[in-house]
C-alpha cells in the first residue's frame, strides 16, 4: 500500500484527495497514458499537443538544447496536459544536462576525488536551479552506482567511485542539493546497482553478482540513506541479481532470471519491502537490451507494471505500446489494485512537488528570469573550485620529476594518444557543433606551457607523417612506419621530457604501434615522462610502465589552468584522492 502522508510525499489531505479524486475520475486511456514517459522528438507545437492529449503522458525527457528552446517545449507540454506532467533531464554533471547552455559543473567520479561532499550538493543546487528555471521539474540523477569494476565504461565517470560510504554520502548530499529548490524532485538510478559487470545494459544483459548480505552493506546502504533522506523516485535498472535469486530459490535455472526491472523479488521484495521505499520507481529505457532480449515487448511491458515498477521511460511505437498496455489493463493482465497503486505514486509525487496547485500558465516560470539563471556567477565559481582540488597524484615514482620548470626541462613534448572514435562520438560532436572546431586537449597543454616558458610541441606519429605525405601528394612510404626507427640517443636529444596525454572516452588507446616511434612509452627510462588522463581514468592498465600518472578527469579550460599551475608547483599541488582503483588491479601497473 502506498502511504501519502509519509516519505517522500508528506502530503496533507487536501492533497490526498486531489489524488483519489483525479483517479478515480479518469477513463482508461488516462490512466495508461500515465505509466509513460516520451522522449521528444519535436518541439512543434502539434506534435507536443498530441502526446499530451492523445497519450495522456506522465512524464516527458528530451535531447540537449539551448534552454529558451527547453522552456518553449515545457511551456507546451504543460498547456496541453490534462494532469501536470513530469519534465525530467539528465544533470549528473550539472546543469549542461538541462540545456547546452547551463553550467557543467563536474563529473561525478571527478567530485569523488575531492572528497568534499559540499562540492556535490553544489552541483545538485546548481542543477536544481536550472532545471526549474527552464520549467523541467525531475532531475534523473544521482548515479548512485558503484565503480567496482574499471571496465564497467557506463559508469566509470558518472559514479562517484568504488567506496559505498562515499557513494552513499555524495549522492545524498546531490539529492539535497536538488531539493533546495522547491518543486524539483530526484531520481536516483540505477537500482539495485550498476558497476560490477563490464558489459552495458544498452547492448547486452548486466549482472550484479552481490548476495543479499553484501548488497545489503554496499549498495543497501546507499540506497537506504537516499530513502531516508527523502528520495522521491528511483530509477530502476535492467540488471540481473542471480546470487541474491539464488538465495530466495536454490534450484533457479539462468533461464528463469529476470532483470529487476521484471523481477517482482527486486523491485518489490528488495526494494519497497526490505527498504521500505515508498516513492515512485521508473525504468530505465524500455528499448534498452537488457530488458528486451527477455521476452517478447507484449509480455515486457505489464510484467514491468507487475513486478513493482510504476512508470516506464519511453514508448517504442508509441501506439504500439499504448495499445499494449490499454489491452493488459482492460483484461486484467494489469489489475485495478496495481494500477490504483503506480496512479497513486505518480499523482502523490505531482502532489508533492506542488505541481496540482499551480495553474497552467504557472508551471513553467517567466522567460525573462532565465538568463540570470543560466548566467549566475556564483555558479561559475564552482567547477575551478572542484578541478583544482580533484586533480590527482594516483602514481609517483620518480620523485625529481616534480615540479617541472623550463630550467630543468625546456623541451616537452607531448603525445596526443586517443581513442578509436565510434560513429556516435562523431555523431554528437556534430550534434554539439564541436566538429573539430575546439582546441584538443594536447593543444591547451601546449600553448599553456608555451606561455610559462616552456618549447612544448606536438609528437607527430610515423602514421600521421604517412598521411600528410599521401594528402600532399607524395607517394606512399610504407617504410616510414615499419623502419623508421631512430638511435636511442637520436630520440632522447629531441626533447628533454615527454607528456603521454590520453584522451580516451571509452575502450582503449588507440595506439599507431608506430615500432619504436613515440606514441607509446617504452622509454620510461631513457628520459623523464608524465602520464596525464584528461578523461577516463584507467589508463595505467594500457601503460603500466609509466612512473608518473595523474588523473584530471576532463580536460576544461579551468581544469587545464589548474593542471600546469599543479605540475609547476610539485606533488604537494595534486590534491584529489583516487576515487577508484586506478591501478585497475593489476599489479604490473605498481611497477
Amino acid at each position: 500500500m502506498v502511504n501519502l502522508k509519509a516519505k517522500p510525499y508528506c502530503l496533507c489531505d487536501e492533497d490526498i484527495a486531489w489524488v483519489e479524486e483525479t483517479i478515480a475520475s479518469m477513463t482508461d486511456e488516462e490512466k495508461v497514458g500515465q505509466l509513460f514517459w516520451q522522449l521528444t522528438a519535436s518541439q512543434e507545437e502539434g506534435y507536443l499537443k498530441e502526446l499530451m492529449e492523445k497519450y495522456h503522458l506522465g512524464g516527458c525527457r528530451y535531447n540537449g538544447m539551448p534552454g529558451a528552446k527547453v522552456l518553449e517545449q515545457n511551456r507546451i507540454l504543460q498547456k496541453y496536459a490534462k494532469i501536470p506532467v513530469f519534465i525530467a533531464c539528465n544533470p549528473e554533471q550539472g546543469g549542461n544536462g538541462v540545456c547546452v547552455d547551463g553550467t557543467f559543473v563536474s563529473s561525478q567520479v571527478k567530485i569523488g576525488a575531492t572528497r568534499k561532499p559540499e562540492y556535490a550538493r553544489a552541483m545538485g543546487r546548481i542543477s536544481g536551479a536550472q532545471i526549474a528555471a527552464t520549467g523541467c521539474n525531475m532531475a534523473f540523477a544521482p548515479v548512485a552506482d558503484i565503480t567496482y569494476n574499471w571496465e564497467c565504461e557506463e559508469v566509470l565517470s558518472r559514479a562517484y567511485g568504488n567506496d559505498h560510504a562515499l557513494v552513499a554520502e555524495m549522492s545524498q548530499a546531490y539529492m539535497d542539493g536538488i531539493h533546495e529548490t522547491a518543486g524539483v524532485a530526484s531520481c536516483a538510478k540505477h537500482f539495485p546497482g550498476n558497476g560490477q559487470d563490464y558489459r552495458d545494459a544498452h547492448m547486452s544483459n548486466n549482472v550484479n553478482h552481490f548476495t543479499l548480505d553484501k548488497w545489503m552493506q554496499t549498495y543497501g546502504h546507499v540506497y537506504k540513506t537516499l530513502i531516508d533522506g527523502g528520495l522521491d523516485a528511483i530509477m530502476g535498472g535492467h540488471i540481473l541479481m542471480p546470487e541474491y535469486m539464488q538465495e530466495l530459490y536454490p534450484d533457479i535455472t539462468p533461464e528463469e532470471l529476470r532483470p529487476a526491472t521484471l523481477c517482482p523479488e527486486i523491485m518489490t521484495g528488495l526494494l519497497r519491502d526490505q527498504l521500505g521505499f515508498n516513492g515512485m520507481v521508473v525504468t530505465d529505457a524500455s528499448h534498452m537490451v537488457g530488458m528486451t532480449n527477455q521476452m517478447k515487448r507484449a509480455q515486457m511491458l505489464p510484467l514491468a507494471i507487475n513486478a513493482g515498477c510504476d512508470m516506464f521511460l519511453f514508448f517504442n511505437d508509441p501506439d504500439e505500446d499504448y495499445s499494449t498496455m490499454l489491452e493488459a489493463y482492460r483484461s486484467g493482465v494489469i489489475s485495478r489494485e496495481r494500477m490504483n497503486e503506480a496512479l497513486q505514486r505518480i499523482l502523490g509525487l505531482k502532489a508533492a512537488m506542488g505541481l496540482n496547485k499551480k495553474a497552467k500558465e504557472d508551471l513553467c516560470p517567466r522567460a525573462e528570469d532565465l538568463n540570470a539563471v543560466l548566467h549566475d556567477p556564483r555558479f561559475a565559481a564552482v567547477p575551478p573550485a572542484i578541478s583544482k582540488d580533484a586533480l590527482t597524484l594516483v602514481k609517483y615514482k620518480q620523485k625529481d620529476v616534480l615540479p617541472l620548470s623550463p630550467e630543468k626541462t625546456k623541451r616537452v613534448m607531448i603525445v596526443n594518444v586517443k581513442g578509436a572514435d565510434g560513429p556516435m562520438a562523431a555523431l554528437a560532436a556534430m550534434a554539439m557543433g564541436t566538429g573539430g572546431a575546439k582546441k584538443s586537449p594536447a593543444e591547451k597543454l601546449r600553448d599553456r606551457l608555451i606561455e610559462k616558458g616552456f618549447d612544448a610541441f606536438i609528437y607527430v606519429s610515423p602514421l600521421d607523417k604517412i598521411l600528410a605525405d599521401v594528402k600532399a601528394g607524395k607517394p606512399f612510404n610504407l617504410n616510414i612506419y615499419f623502419a623508421g626507427k631512430n638511435a636511442i640517443s637520436e630520440f632522447v636529444a629531441g626533447q628533454d621530457l615527454v607528456i603521454t596525454l590520453f584522451n580516451v572516452a571509452n575502450g582503449h588507446p588507440a595506439f599507431g604501434m608506430s615500432k619504436g616511434g613515440g606514441e607509446i612509452p617504452w622509454y620510461v627510462h631513457e628520459l623523464p615522462v608524465v602520464g596525464i588522463s584528461v578523461n577516463k581514468p584507467t589508463m595505467l592498465a594500457d601503460c603500466p610502465m609509466l612512473q608518473t600518472y595523474i588523473n584530471t578527469y576532463d580536460a576544461n579550460d579551468d581544469t587545464m589552468d589548474a593542471l600546469v599551475d599543479a605540475l609547476m608547483t610539485g606533488p604537494e599541488a595534486f590534491k584529489g584522492t583516487d576515487p577508484i582503483d586506478s591501478y585497475c588491479g593489476m599489479i604490473d601497473t605498481h611497477m
